[in-house]
């Protein structure tokens, strides 16, 4: 039997939060980790995280407060919010994220126009809640390095190139700027170096420059982590968890912990089950593609569960969507891209199977998708078209495409991408209707020369504006799409995470069906309730209360009497 103060099961930023913060309170920590490689999904992450009232912002001259950001929750979740928990992050993030800042190697910084998603509402920001993670130098791993999830290999150039956001400006302009080209052509010798002694890139970016961060910082501080180590089952004596079963190396052992167990295992992307019975796409036999890890699969939910723990369903959405275009691989699968930034552009515009415009493309991913669903009620399949022009997709790519000089050709071979001379051709080849899409264009067209969007309002809020393009005028996400040849990809629904999980209270401890707490047992990430009541406000919100309710559970933890 191996005995430990705190057993945390996962090793996403919930799980290292939790696990670091025990250990410098002085506990003896141990993490365990089903799969060969840690990360989890925050591997696959941009990494951000959302902090109301940030230091970073605050240096930046942005003015934000807790009263504010309560205020917006209210406004995004309605009667689904949690007061409890939404103070208790609201409390807390700050003094996490400071936590992890003073003692990992975890550096952020702000971006002071990254909006919320909803920014005309009361209490959102203009911008400087979300923040990102700096790049960091892989090789500081070592060996480790090996067993770092890399990110999703649709998102990354050449096969193994990591793009943060800050670099993504630059791979737009690297055609038209010398200081972009410039900076494009330095990742890329970079990159062609590290692949001489590496599998992929080292100058990691996004949620794998989070994690490799705090493994790094975990690894000084002596915490032990398992792969290929899952959790079997749980360990309860007089009503309190008091350790856990872990099947290592082909035999189960148990593992005694004196202040408790930590879940934060990602969630239930991966569970085909609990995805028909939440996705009411996927129960109705629509298409879905979820992004996360495919270990994640409700594991710590139903650990919590077995021990008398309540599941929050009374959640907006189950999951944070996203659509995702299906990029073929060399062996005839597939593989999921999630379509977060290029809608916002201008020259691009999404059709359903009408042939018309369905939404607002600039709106959020997770705004998206459930505009997606209902204009395909009742039709076959739960699916759109992006379509752009040709100076479009050279200038910002599409999908798993990336911007010119980077060729159309094997795409275009594989069938992921289609193309044709006019818009009659193109509706030929995608079955939309050609009098009802040319209408659409023609329509779309007229409005977006002089940067307006009568239907559907396309750049008109600050959040719309971040994603578009700063340089393009008189409207950053508006430009008509006149220049053929034109292109059209499919989109389906998908997903970055889930949202329904445990309940628990405002010290991360998880709730019975009576609403009590079960001694010894904490939930964080994505196995506990969205803190949004399943909204999806701003960048990070997954991450940022991850982060956050590690550190609570573990401070509560080392509170505790063993």
């Amino acid at each position: 039997m191996k005995e430990t103060d705190l057993l945390v099961v996962g090793s996403g930023a919930a799980g290292f939060s939790a696990a670091l913060t025990a250990s410098h309170a002085g506990l003896d920590v141990l993490m365990v980790e089903k799969e060969p490689l840690f990360g989890g999904t925050t591997a696959y992450s941009a990494g951000v995280i959302w902090i109301p009232g940030n230091r970073h912002g605050r240096a930046l001259g942005i003015a934000d407060s807790k009263e504010a950001a309560l205020t917006y929750l209210q406004q995004e979740a309605g009667n689904r919010l949690n007061l409890e928990l939404a103070n208790a992050f609201l409390d807390n993030c700050n003094p996490a994220v400071e936590f992890i800042e003073k003692n990992t190697h975890v550096r952020y910084e702000a971006v002071p126009i990254w909006a919320d998603y909803h920014p005309t509402k009361a209490g959102a920001a203009q911008g400087g809640r979300s923040l990102l993670p700096l790049p960091f130098d892989g090789r500081r791993l070592g060996k480790r390095f090996a067993l770092l999830r890399a990110p999703l290999r649709t998102m990354m150039a050449f096969g193994g190139m990591m793009l943060g956001r800050n670099d993504l400006p630059h791979v737009f302009r690297m055609t038209r700027s010398a200081r972009s080209a410039l900076h494009v052509a330095g990742m890329t010798a970079r990159y062609a170096v590290d692949r001489l002694s590496h599998a992929r890139g080292t100058r990691l970016t996004n949620g794998n420059a989070l994690i490799a961060g705090l493994a790094l910082s975990a690894e000084e501080r002596d915490i032990e982590l398992w792969l290929e180590s899952p959790v079997v089952e749980l360990v309860q004596r007089e009503g309190s968890i008091v350790g856990a079963v872990v099947e290592r190396n082909g035999q189960r052992q148990e593992v005694r912990a004196r202040h408790g167990v930590v879940l934060a295992c990602g969630g239930f992307p991966a569970d085909d089950e609990l995805k028909r019975r939440y996705y009411g796409h996927v129960r109705d036999g629509h298409g879905h593609r979820s992004a996360p890890p495919p270990g994640n699969r409700g594991d710590g939910i139903r650990l919590g569960q077995s021990a008398g723990g309540a599941m929050a369903e009374d959640v907006a959405y189950a999951a944070a969507w996203v659509p995702v275009s299906l990029v073929p691989q060399p062996d005839g699968s597939t593989l999921p891209f999630p379509h977060f930034y290029e809608r916002g552009k201008p020259g691009y515009i999404a059709v359903d199977a009408s042939g018309r415009r369905f939404t607002n493309e600039s709106a959020s991913y997770h705004d998206f998708v459930p505009a997606m669903v209902e204009a395909c009620r009742g039709r076959a399949e739960t699916s759109c078209w992006l379509i752009c022009d040709h100076r479009a997709i050279r200038r910002y790519g599409m999908g798993a495409i990336g911007p010119a000089p980077l060729p159309l050709g094997p795409h275009l071979r594989s069938g992921y991408l289609l193309t044709a001379a006019t818009w009659s051709e193109l509706a030929g080849k995608t079955g939309l209707p050609a009098d009802t899409l040319q209408s659409t264009i023609a329509r779309f067209n007229a409005s977006a020369e002089r940067g307006e969007d009568p239907e559907f309002g396309k750049g008109t809020d600050a959040y719309h504006r971040f994603n578009g393009d700063p340089s393009h005028g008189p409207n950053p996400c508006l430009a008509p799409l006149i220049q053929p040849p034109f292109y059209a990809m499919k989109m389906i629904p998908g997903d970055i995470g889930t949202f329904l999980g445990l309940k628990v209270d405002g010290h991360a401890r998880v709730l019975d069906h009576a609403g009590a707490p079960i001694a010894g047992l904490y939930a964080a990430g994505n196995d506990m309730t969205s803190v949004m009541g399943g909204t999806y406000p701003g960048a990070g919100i997954t991450i940022g209360p991850a982060l956050t309710f590690g550190y609570i559970a573990a401070r509560h933890a080392a509170s505790a009497v063993p």
